[in-house]
């Protein structure tokens, strides 16, 4: 026994204990009820960062706690491993995509490993690996059967230099995210998910989610954007033909100036291919992205047709017909009709170009001639709109509709802003798509008997573009048809794919198929989602749709993969700047007085804003240098401790040398177990059993700040303790309610206190609910309604004894002197009130 804890030797000891044990390994045919624990799957860009390892501590401390409390618990890790930045590794470095990302995976295994996570190793899964992808290819052909996969042209955000198509998320400003590269926009053939047809499905099962944070479920809604409106049709004024709009406003409809279309309109092409100047602006139109938010901040630019169409409510009412670059093909019908007066891109485009600006909304019948200076967006009562006058908005667009359906030239309909899922990627790292084109049989779905499609290794990177295409020897197959020749799908598969049914590949791991849907199910949905905010979108929404995709094609009896999703805060440190402007890192930094100075040059340092940690800003602290240090449960018990868990959790060294402070103190505590104490504390049992509730309550909402603030008073109160048996025993279970947060610290200590067995297979300490109500109370006395003293008495203390010592206390004798109360109000264990 040791007066100071020592995790350099403890932590790796306990941890070669766990594994050889085999303690977190979930058991699938357990009789013991389950409980699915999963943070967010890293992508292995090299090392683990600390956002990782609080991430990862929480769901730590839940996954430990369940254990511990009876359940069998799956609590798994696994590598998001496709995408980009291999390749771009493969470019830079010269390596193999394969190997840049296996190397780093083994770095972060390691890594991660290090803090003592009960993580069952044996699920392990990396989506690059054939028998992870070869499934997922699988399953892609199970949704193409059924319908839910299909192929289109379509205009997409392009880089010129990572050559491959971008969601609209990874278009900012108007650049590439990761080449930096302005976007273009261009018309590939694109293989596409049909998450549309999940649309009121996806909305409707977000009312279910009680367990998902508010935030998330209204993100989420909003990004499936249903609404209602009207879709109409405007006449060529030419004659012949028409244009189609849709409106969520349709009670602006005499507020039209003009028609905009799509650069990728059928009628923008085909004036495109008679007049040259049309085709030069469509050309100038897709040099940029197809983002919304570019959309919205680029210039806007117009073209006029020379063509009109006819207002559907007025036969001699002519609008112009305008080719825009912020109507998108994709979106709606690729036209729309402009009101400048209430629309704010309609009125920037108006403005410029000098189209009419017609106010026909207003607050009052009375402002309808008020001057417009800005779009009004909001509702009010139509004006200047013939028989619609007088009308507040929802009545003026019900009428229009109504018009518009009985008179045959357009119908309300019910639209949601969400597109199918674009899932075509053009670039060798990520899942091939299992198809095969042939001139006569189109696309062919690869034999079921012929996965995996494996990518081929013998790729290189030297010239820009997809490898896939270049290589003859992959590419070129038989057709499974006709067996004539064919060419294999040189797309992959967007990587939010992979991420799409991960985690039910980790509840089952057949080697013949996707998962045993029984098996799955077992452990399914999820109990608890652990991850950042910025996947609330994306991640989430795509997995929903993949899960009720495999519901729908009976692959899965469930729909909704996630009960209870967390979304933790950032870790964030202070930055710095040299002299000359560049990023110094912590390590490169130390404080002067109330300065910090450069440690090499001595030179004075700019302390800028606390932000995310990044490696572009240098803010980083490499974790191991930490454990190295301080050992993991300091480590993990930081990241707990400072903030709540959904904010964001400042890095400090004061912060981290005040947790490995206190494992010290409880590792005192535990030292000093059978000390010669002897008798009963009946004070320090009532505040053990008080911290067993309340840390069971803290660690299952997840709010793991006040779980280690219970841990802190308990600890104060039996230092404060005088030996006693009671002392003793407090102290062993509080190294067992320790344990989930600091598991190497508490085994050190359970083993020292000659505890039996692993104390990750201890049961979670009970508490007795009668100890938890309190035997003293505290009375509030007051002097004609005013606080004057408090007094601790026991409980159901009886009314003349509350009167007497309210009386008798020496602040209440002194403010009384020798006057008489009229009357003295008792509320028992509560109050006295002494009226004079």
């Amino acid at each position: 026994m040791t007066n100071r804890f020592d995790p350099a030797a403890s932590d790796s000891r306990w941890q070669e204990r766990w594994d050889a044990a085999d303690s977190f390994r979930a058991d699938s045919a357990s009789p013991k009820p389950k409980s699915y624990v999963l943070e967010m799957f890293p992508y292995p860009s090299g090392r683990i960062h600390m956002g990782h390892v609080r991430n990862y501590t929480m769901g730590d401390v839940l996954a430990r706690y369940r254990r511990m409390q009876g359940f069998e618990v799956l609590h798994p890790m696994g590598w998001d491993a496709f995408g980009m930045p291999a390749e771009n590794a493969a470019m830079e470095k010269k390596v193999h995509p394969g190997d840049w990302t296996r190397q780093n995976i083994a770095t972060m295994r390691a890594q991660l490993k290090r803090l003592g996570f009960a993580l069952d190793w044996s699920r392990e899964l990396a989506t690059c690996e054939p028998d992870y992808y070869g499934h997922e290819q699988a399953l892609f052909l199970d949704l193409f059967e059924a319908g839910l996969v299909y192929r289109k042209e379509s205009e997409v955000n392009w880089d010129p230099v990572d050559m491959t198509v971008l969601a609209n998320e990874q278009v900012i400003d108007g650049r590439g995210w990761r080449s930096g590269a302005l976007v273009e926009r261009r018309k590939l053939s694109q293989w596409f998910l049909k998450i549309t047809d999940f649309a009121e499905e996806l909305l409707d099962g977000l009312k279910t989610l009680d367990d998902w944070p508010d935030k998330v479920r209204l993100m989420q809604e909003n990004w499936i954007g249903k609404s209602r409106g009207l879709q109409f049709r405007f006449k060529r004024a030419e004659g012949g033909g028409e244009i189609e709009v849709f409106t969520t406003r349709p009670d602006t409809i005499f507020g039209a100036s003009f028609v905009a279309i799509s650069p990728g309109h059928p009628i923008a092409e085909a004036l495109g291919a008679e007049r040259a100047d049309v085709a030069e602006f469509i050309a100038r139109c897709r040099q940029g992205g197809t983002t919304a938010a570019e959309i919205e901040t680029a210039e806007k630019l117009g073209f006029d047709t020379g063509l009109e169409v006819v207002h559907p409510l007025d036969p001699e009412w002519r609008l112009p017909v305008w080719i825009a670059n912020f109507v998108l093909m994709d979106y709606g019908t690729g036209a729309l009709f402009g009101v400048p007066a209430h629309d704010g891109r309609d009125f920037e485009f108006a403005t410029k170009y000098g189209l009419p600006i017609r106010r026909v909304v207003a607050p009052s019948v009375g402002e309808a001639n008020a001057a417009v200076t800005e779009a009004e967006i909001g509702a009010g009562v139509a004006v200047n709109s013939r028989f619609l006058d007088g009308l507040a908005t929802p009545e003026a667009t019900a009428e229009i509709i109504r018009r518009a359906e009985a008179d045959g030239w357009g119908e309300g309909k019910t639209q949601y802003r969400l597109r199918d899922w674009g899932v075509s990627r053009q670039r060798y790292w990520g899942a091939p798509i299992p198809i095969i084109h042939c001139e006569g049989c189109g696309a062919v779905p690869v034999p079921r008997e012929q996965l995996p499609v494996v990518l081929p290794e013998d790729v290189s990177f030297d010239v820009p573009g997809n490898p896939l295409d270049r290589h003859d020897a992959w590419r070129q197959v038989p057709c499974p048809q006709c067996s004539g020749s064919a060419l294999r799908e040189t797309d992959t598969l967007d990587t939010f794919v992979d991420s799409s049914w991960y985690f039910i590949r980790f509840a089952s791991q057949p080697s013949d198929k996707p998962f045993d849907r029984a098996e799955a199910e077992a452990w399914l949905p999820v109990g608890q989602y652990i991850g950042g905010v910025e996947h609330a979108i994306l991640h989430l929404l795509y997995a929903r749709f993949w899960t009720r995709a495999l519901e729908r094609i009976g692959r899965l009896g469930m729909a909704e993969p996630f009960k209870g999703l967390f979304t933790q805060g950032m870790v964030t440190h202070e930055t710095y700047r040299a002299g000359d402007g560049s990023w110094l890192s912590p390590g490169e930094v130390r404080r002067d007085g109330d300065d910090w100075i450069h440690i090499e040059s001595g030179q004075p340092v700019t302390t800028g804003r606390v932000e995310k940690m990044s490696k572009s800003k240098k803010n980083v602290v490499d974790p191991d240098a930490i454990i190295d240090r301080y050992g993991a449960d300091a480590v993990r018990w930081f990241m707990l401790s400072d903030s709540p868990p959904e904010r964001d959790l400042e890095w400090s060294i004061g912060g981290i040398e005040g947790a490995a402070r206190f494992v010290q103190r409880v590792w005192r505590l535990a030292a000093s177990v059978d000390s010669g104490g002897s008798g009963s504390d009946a004070a320090i049992e009532r505040k053990l059993h008080k911290s067993i509730a309340a840390l069971g309550e803290a660690i299952e909402a997840l709010q793991f700040n006040k779980a280690v603030a219970t841990i802190y008073e308990l600890v104060n109160a039996i230092e404060k303790a005088k030996p006693s048996a009671t002392r003793d025993e407090a102290i062993r279970t509080l190294v067992k309610l320790v344990s989930p947060m600091a598991p190497h610290l508490a085994e050190e200590a359970w083993a020292m206190m000659g505890g039996k067995g692993l104390l990750v297979d201890a049961e979670w300490p009970s508490h007795d609910p009668a100890l938890l109500i309190d035997d003293e109370v505290t009375v509030a006395v007051q002097v004609n309604g005013k606080l004057r003293e408090t007094l601790t008495v026991p409980r159901g203390s009886p009314r003349d004894e509350l009167e007497r010592q309210a009386l008798a206390a020496e602040k209440v004798a002194r403010l009384i002197g020798d006057a008489s109360p009229r009357k003295l109000i008792v509320v028992p264990d509560r109050l006295v009130n002494i009226v004079l």
